[in-house]
């Protein structure tokens, strides 16, 4: 007989194979589509390099047209499971932005391992230069996507307060 501890452990196990998988897929589309030239450098979309948002709320990036589109996308489509049982909750929300935060983690990793043009021994600011701030190797929105989609994952699975 499985416990509800267990129950709740292998559906919070699930969900985070889950968004690896699609994390997965999605770095190979995005592998297709880029090639060697990250952060849609080679693309022939609208670019805004500067402008203080971006510093305060993309890193420091350009603003893509296709970013925009695809950020865009991603979002409506992590909430679509709220949407479609039309149960607007803090808990149901929580663990879709949470979902969608880990998404961004993994597949922006996966991006760079699976890509034959970089592999993880290009995962460097002299390779990668699209990342401005770094933190023991790794970009920093790393570390604040994967703390703050953790803290909204689990949130969302813990226990109702009595």
């Amino acid at each position: 007989m499985i416990s509800m501890k267990q129950k709740k452990n292998l559906h919070i196990l699930i969900f985070l194979v889950w968004v690896l998988l699609l994390a997965f897929f999605f770095a190979k589309v995005e592998i297709q589509i880029e090639g060697a030239n990250g952060w849609a450098a080679g693309l022939p979309t609208w670019r805004i390099e500067k402008h203080w948002l971006l510093d305060l709320f993309w890193g420091g990036r350009p603003l893509t047209g296709y970013h925009a589109w695809i950020f865009s996308f991603m979002f409506l489509a992590f909430l679509f499971p709220v949407v479609s049982v039309s149960r607007f909750s803090s808990r149901l929300t929580a663990r879709c932005m949470g979902g969608l935060m880990l998404f961004w983690i993994m597949e922006d990793f996966l991006w760079f391992v699976l890509n034959p043009a970089f592999g993880f021994g290009k995962l460097t600011p002299r390779f990668v230069p699209w990342h401005h701030h770094w933190f023991l190797n790794l970009p920093v929105d790393y570390y604040l996507f994967l703390a703050i989609g953790a803290l909204l994952v689990g949130y969302s699975f813990r226990e109702k307060a009595l």
